[in-house]
């Protein structure tokens, strides 16, 4: 039997993935998958219980105890409980990378992320979506922007939820997480082999996602 179809978007933080994912899946009917969400997830639950972030096999024993939903609006909930915000603060960002490093927790998230795969398709955002969750996807993106615009989003966006924040502790944070991504020995952030490069350094979301849709309609024949 043939699988439902795969629609990955991978890139590093603040390239707009999250919004331009939700909007591509809402216009196709596809299901919704915020990796990114899930090791951000986990690192607040391992905070919760003052492990430390080397602590692989332990913040990988976590994961199937965890249940996690994704909302309308970018909301995610788990437990029942709104972690939205919590997950997007600066602190939570740098334990997902740290723990995104730790192969125990890599394996124990493989098999909850291919669940997400289900009919009438998905439209997973993350990382290593094409590269390595979903390598047998039909279709692949690699979304980038610079470092100076992805940090001015990110303090726009935490800024208009009331939060406090700083554009050159934001900046900096951004260019270590994107070091640590590159340069980690597994899944290393880099655009998967046949995947579509977008800069979206000066487009709109909307232009993007309709880019995105064009693509998907060329390679469907219109």
């Amino acid at each position: 039997m043939s699988k439902p179809p795969v629609i990955t978007l991978d890139g590093p933080s603040a390239t707009g993935k999250g919004t331009i994912a939700s909007a591509v899946a809402q216009r196709l009917g596809y299901h919704l998958l915020d990796s990114g969400a899930l090791y951000r997830v986990l690192a607040l639950a391992a905070r919760e219980r003052n492990l430390d972030p080397r602590q692989g096999a332990a913040i990988a024993a976590l994961a199937p105890d965890l249940t996690l939903e994704f909302g309308a609006g970018g909301q995610v909930w788990l437990n029942s409980k709104n972690v939205s915000t919590a997950i997007r603060m600066s602190k939570a960002d740098e334990w997902a990378s740290r723990i995104a490093a730790l192969p125990e927790v890599r394996e124990a998230l493989l098999p909850w992320q291919r669940d997400f795969r289900r009919e009438p398709g998905l439209v997973a955002e993350g990382r290593d979506m094409g590269a390595v969750v979903f390598a047998d996807a039909e279709w692949k993106f690699f979304l980038t922007a610079s470092a100076e615009i992805r940090a001015k989003r990110r303090h726009k966006q935490l800024i208009g939820k009331g939060l406090d924040a700083r554009l050159p502790d934001l900046l900096r944070d951004l260019r270590a997480r994107d070091l640590r991504d590159e340069q980690r020995s597994i899944s290393p952030l880099r655009p998967a082999s046949g995947a579509i490069e977008i800069d979206t350094s000066e487009l709109s979301i909307d232009q993007v996602v309709d880019q995105v849709m064009g693509f998907i309609a060329a390679w469907r024949g219109g």
